[in-house]
């Protein structure tokens, strides 16, 4: 796979832990089919739900940095964790150094402003990782926009291995499915809208579906953070005029190709041609 930069325009990239992110990946490719994307998944390192904020955060800018080494221009964390431990960090502090003219965005915003216009009861519920959870990155953002909504989260460490290990379709995972949302609604049974805070989750949004109320609303972030990048382009053009736009997607691993190259058909359709990456 050709290099797709040059030094004045780049890739969009896109990063995440491990392959959740592709999700986010086809959403936004679907709502921009003209642009370039490089995936990068540090798969040798996942899962990050369980990390403390300070590995998450040094991975992620390991990966910021190599994205940008690349020529992306824009980085788009495509990963609920790195967003909640990272990304504040990363925009404050590292982005003024490492080169100012260059964005990083997570997903936790673009999602949390769907929220108003969704909820009526005005609760809210969150299913996520435990270290999203944790970090009350969705609290805080939804609260920022309206003050008036609860927000109650659950975390459900069982839902990624499902999902990377193919069981997302299985009896097997209706038990765990169920307990988390379970859980979850009997913390607040007001609840009328659902936040599924990873990007893994939509593999089991029919699952999902099945065991919550049909009044509930299910909010799968690929839609979201599409549109929110398509406009943020469109309200940046210092931006969009520096990403490529030839239609092509590279993707890197820190795993082996082979490996990624398995475990990523179940969230692609299409054959990839994947490189190998070291962060450091």
């Amino acid at each position: 796979m050709s290099n797709l930069a040059n030094p004045y325009t780049g890739p969009i990239g896109v990063f995440d832990s491990g392959y959740g992110g592709l999700t986010i990946l086809n959403n936004i490719r679907r709502s921009l089919p003209d642009y370039d994307f490089y995936y990068l998944g540090d798969n040798a390192r996942t899962p990050y739900g369980s990390r403390s904020f300070e590995v998450v955060y040094e991975f992620t800018l390991q990966a910021v940095r190599k994205l940008f080494e690349l020529g992306c221009p824009l980085v788009i964390l495509g990963c609920n964790t790195a967003s909640a431990k990272a990304l504040r960090t990363i925009q404050q502090k590292d982005l003024p150094y490492l080169d100012p003219t260059r964005r990083v965005l997570g997903v936790i915003r673009p999602t949390a402003e769907c929220i108003g216009a969704l909820t009526e009861s005005r609760h809210i519920g969150v299913l996520a990782t435990a270290g999203t959870i944790k970090s009350d990155s969705y609290p805080l953002e939804v609260h920022k926009l309206f003050p008036d909504i609860q927000v109650t989260g659950v975390p459900c460490p069982m839902w990624v291995p499902l999902v990377e290990n193919n069981e997302f379709n299985s009896e097997g995972a209706d038990y765990f499915v169920k307990k988390y949302i379970h859980t979850l609604l009997e913390k607040d049974p007001l609840i009328d809208t659902i936040i599924l805070g990873c990007t893994h989750y939509p593999l089991l949004y029919d699952k999902i579906r099945q065991f919550t109320p049909s009044h509930i609303h299910l909010v799968a972030q690929g839609e979201y953070v599409a549109n929110s990048l398509t406009d943020y382009l469109k309200r940046h053009p210092e931006i969009d005029s520096r990403c490529s736009k030839h239609g092509r997607t590279g993707f890197f691993t820190t795993e082996s190709t082979e490996k990624f190259r398995e475990s990523a058909s179940i969230f692609l359709k299409d054959e990839i041609d994947v490189k190998n990456i070291i962060l450091e």
